[in-house]
């Protein structure tokens, strides 16, 4: 509770003292593109064959004849938009970018560089913080896009070349029974999931204490930390919104 408490102070602190616009939009930018840019391909890469894998599999399990082919992409089609995508991406997305946060300010902590900000008069949570997570906010949904559409892509290719199911019915299986809810859905839990992972990583980096074993303690947690809360608030998003 002591930990859930400091958490929620540290994000009152975002939004005191805050600086000039045109100081934050530098800053959103560049992490824009650090967050973004640096995660295209790896996203691209673990979806295309997430697609894969998940196309083949659910063709090994239809061991009925009396299922037609088109099913196959259709389940497809819902395991990628409604989990795959958004939930798998962000584990890989606080692995990759949380540790990354984490162990930035968790260096700037260590090296007193946090410490010059304040003596300055900067807020440096709200400073190196926000623009983080305001990046986080813009492309993390964008990166649940393009796995998805990556991911419906390697499963069209490994379904046809296999022989699993041809071009038509993949193409049928993929608009048969479509609701647009589930893309509204996946966008929702990808905007919360950026937050998480992006607030609990700069949380944890902010907080380092002791020196460069402690920096590397910092991103594990951090990373952790926000695995727990993204698969927690999946189930929570799920019941809201899915359950009946």
């Amino acid at each position: 509770m002591t930990e859930i408490g400091k958490y929620f102070l540290f994000l009152g602190h975002l939004f005191t003292n805050r600086e000039s616009f045109k100081t934050y939009y530098n800053l959103v930018m560049e992490e824009c593109v650090s967050i973004g840019l640096g995660s295209v391909f790896l996203v691209a890469l673990v979806s295309t064959f997430m697609g894969a894998v998940t196309t083949v599999q659910t063709a090994y399990n239809m061991v009925s004849d009396l299922i037609p082919d088109y099913v196959i992409s259709q389940v497809a089609r819902e395991m990628i938009v409604l989990e795959l995508a958004p939930t798998i991406i962000a584990v890989i997305f606080a692995g990759k970018v949380g540790s990354s946060m984490a162990s930035g300010l968790g260096t700037m902590r260590i090296t007193e560089q946090i410490d010059a900000l304040e003596v300055m008069g900067i807020n440096s949570i709200s400073y190196l913080v926000l623009p983080k997570i305001i990046a986080s906010l813009l492309m993390y949904p964008m990166l649940v896009i393009i796995a998805g559409v990556c991911a419906m892509v390697g499963g069209y290719f490994a379904g046809t070349m296999t022989g699993v199911i041809t071009p038509n019915d993949y193409i049928y299986g993929l608009r048969s029974g479509y609701n647009e809810f589930t893309v509204t859905f996946a966008l929702i839990k990808s905007v919360a999931f950026a937050f998480l992972v992006s607030s609990i990583s700069s949380y944890k980096g902010y907080n380092t204490q002791g020196g460069a074993l402690e920096v590397g303690v910092s991103s594990t947690k951090a990373v952790t930390s926000s695995v727990i809360a993204v698969l927690v608030s999946d189930y929570l998003l799920a019941q809201l919104l899915l359950g009946k």
